[in-house]
């Protein structure tokens, strides 16, 4: 698939600030700064969902992963696959989340987690009061505010992707386990 919207100039400082993060810029910083106003407030706040620390960086990042495979934003996974080996996560185990259903190497909570995530992704929500009564107990009021909103920002984040028809520019190729191919039955998000 190509981009289905021409890609802008980044700004100098915006562009040098992005090769030193991923060693290329990435495809939607370039769709969103047709927009300038727009690709600024966007790059802000995920700047600010990043320094977020009441839920373990973990938890988000399988999150994040959980939802892009169920969405089919194949940038997400491959940009999410490497910042998991530039956070020290446990590749291994953030190879598996796009089939976390089927593997046994998740804990509990990082399957609420994961689950919770594609709960809120599906359209109607599918978040149930047991779920968010768990998680509650889990990871305190403020937590299970941050996973929320942060799933609600990756939404944003992997459905303008995909609309863009961004898909991945191969920077998980520098990890050294490949990630899990998403299992055939799948719901509808």
């Amino acid at each position: 698939m190509t981009v289905r919207v021409p890609k802008a100039e980044l700004p100098g400082e915006v562009q040098e600030a992005m090769v030193r993060q991923f060693g290329e810029v990435p495809e939607p910083v370039e769709v969103l700064f047709n927009h300038p106003d727009l690709a600024a407030a966007n790059l802000e706040f995920a700047a600010k969902v990043a320094s977020w620390k009441a839920v373990d960086a973990s938890l988000k990042s399988y999150a994040h992963m959980a939802v892009a495979a169920l969405v089919g934003c194949s940038w997400c996974l491959d940009v999410g696959y490497f910042q998991a080996q530039h956070e020290d996560l446990d590749l291994a185990k953030a190879s598996q989340v796009p089939r976390w259903r089927e593997s046994d190497v998740f804990s509990p909570l990082e399957r609420e987690v994961m689950a919770y995530a594609e709960a809120m992704s599906v359209t109607p929500t599918t978040v149930t009061d047991e779920q968010a009564a768990s998680l509650l107990r889990q990871l305190g009021t403020a937590g299970v505010v941050e996973l929320t909103v942060f799933v609600a920002f990756v939404n944003l984040s992997t459905r303008a992707n995909t609309a863009h028809g961004v898909t991945s520019q191969g920077f998980s190729e520098s990890c050294e386990i490949p990630l899990a191919g998403r299992p055939a039955a799948v719901g509808r998000a």
